[in-house]
C-alpha cells in the first residue's frame, strides 16, 4: 500500500478537547503532548482559540481559549525550527482577530483556522484577508455543513476559494453525515480545491462513530488535511482519534509508538479525574436527528440515563 505524501495531519486535542474541560490543561500536559506530537510526525498542533476577552470571562477558562502569545511562547517556546507548526482557531464573531492576532513575525503560530457558518463567509472572507496579510497560513473551516443546502455550500466554496486561503475544511459538526454521505460533499469541495488550488481538509465528531470512517473516507477521496485527536477528546462525542489514523496511514514520517504512551500516560488519568467525553447514546440521538449537540452535552452534564426519554424529547421538539 503507497501513501500521499501532501497529506497532512492536525492534532487538535487542546482546541476541540478543551470545550471539554474549558481548557483547564496543565502545562505539563499541553508540553507532553507537544513532545509526542514531535515524536509521532504530526505535522501541526492546534493549541486553542483566539477567544474575545471581552466576551469571555478569563476567570472561567483556561489560557487555551486565548492562545496569549506570552503564554505560547512560555509553555512551547519560542524557537519552532521543529517541522510541527502550532494553530489557533478563531471563529467569526468571537474574536477580536484585528488586534488579538498579531503579526506572524511576532508570534509563535504558523496557522490560523477561520471557523464560520455559510450565513458567515462575508466576515470570514475579511478575517482570512486580515491573518494572511500579517503572514499566516489560513484555513476556513466551514462548521455544520451537514445542515446546509448545497447551493449555499457552492456558493461559500466560490467566494472563499477566490481568496488566499490555503486549505478548506469540511466539518461534520453535528456528527451526521454517513460515508456515503461524506464521499459526495468530499467531491464537491475537492472539485473546488482543484479548480482553486485549494487544500480541502476534514473535522469529523464521533456521534454515529463514525468520525474514523468519515476521516478515512475524505483520505479515500483526495481530502489531504485530516484532523484528529488524542483518544478522540472532544466536544461532547469527540472526534476522530489519532491513534486510529496513523494506524492507516501508511507514511512513514508518522509513528504511533509516542500516541500509545501518551494516551497511557496522560488520557487515562484525565479521564479517570473526571473529565467526560466520547460517544454515547445522547450523542448517538443528536447526531441521527442531525441536531448540534448542546441538549446532549447538557444531558450528560446532568447525569441523566433516562436515553429513550431525552430522544423522544428531540423528536417532539417544535
Amino acid at each position: 500500500m503507497d501513501y500521499r505524501e501532501n497529506v497532512r495531519v492536525v492534532d487538535a486535542t487542546l482546541r476541540d478537547g478543551g470545550l471539554v474541560n474549558d481548557f483547564y490543561f496543565t502545562d505539563v500536559f499541553a508540553k507532553a503532548l507537544y513532545e509526542t506530537n514531535l515524536k509521532a510526525g504530526v505535522d501541526y498542533m492546534e493549541i486553542g482559540y483566539k477567544g474575545d476577552k471581552t466576551m469571555f470571562d478569563k476567570d472561567k477558562f483556561g489560557k487555551w481559549k486565548f492562545c496569549n502569545e506570552d503564554d505560547i511562547f512560555e509553555v512551547f517556546g519560542a524557537n519552532n525550527d521543529t517541522g510541527l507548526k502550532l494553530a489557533a482557531m478563531a471563529d467569526v464573531g468571537r474574536c477580536d482577530y484585528k488586534n488579538d492576532i498579531v503579526e506572524r513575525a511576532n508570534s509563535a503560530l504558523d496557522l490560523i483556522r477561520v471557523a464560520c457558518y455559510v450565513h458567515q463567509i462575508p466576515a470570514a472572507v475579511d478575517m482570512i484577508e486580515d491573518a494572511k496579510k500579517k503572514g499566516y497560513e489560513v484555513s476556513c473551516n466551514i462548521m455544520a455543513v451537514s445542515s446546509a443546502q448545497e447551493g449555499d455550500i457552492k456558493a461559500a466554496l466560490d467566494i472563499i476559494c477566490k481568496t488566499d486561503v490555503d486549505a478548506i475544511y469540511i466539518v461534520d459538526s453535528f456528527g451526521a453525515l454517513y460515508p456515503e454521505q461524506m464521499a459526495r460533499v468530499a467531491s464537491l469541495y475537492v472539485e473546488y480545491g482543484d479548480k482553486y488550488g485549494k487544500q480541502i481538509g476534514i473535522h469529523a465528531h464521533n456521534n454515529q462513530q463514525l468520525a474514523f470512517a468519515n476521516t478515512l473516507e475524505c483520505v479515500g477521496d483526495g481530502v489531504n488535511w485530516l484532523d484528529a485527536t488524542y483518544n478522540g477528546m472532544g466536544r461532547g462525542a469527540g472526534n476522530c482519534s489519532m491513534e486510529n489514523l496513523l494506524g492507516v496511514l501508511r507514511n512513514p514520517k508518522y509513528n504511533i509508538f509516542p500516541v500509545f504512551r501518551f494516551i497511557q500516560d496522560y488520557m487515562v488519568p484525565l479521564k479517570e479525574s473526571g473529565v467526560v467525553w466520547g460517544y454515547d447514546l445522547q450523542y448517538l440521538a443528536t447526531g441521527l436527528l442531525n441536531q448540534h449537540p448542546r441538549t446532549a452535552i447538557a444531558f450528560t452534564n446532568e447525569k441523566r440515563k433516562d436515553y429513550a426519554d431525552f430522544y423522544a424529547e428531540l423528536i417532539n421538539q417544535d
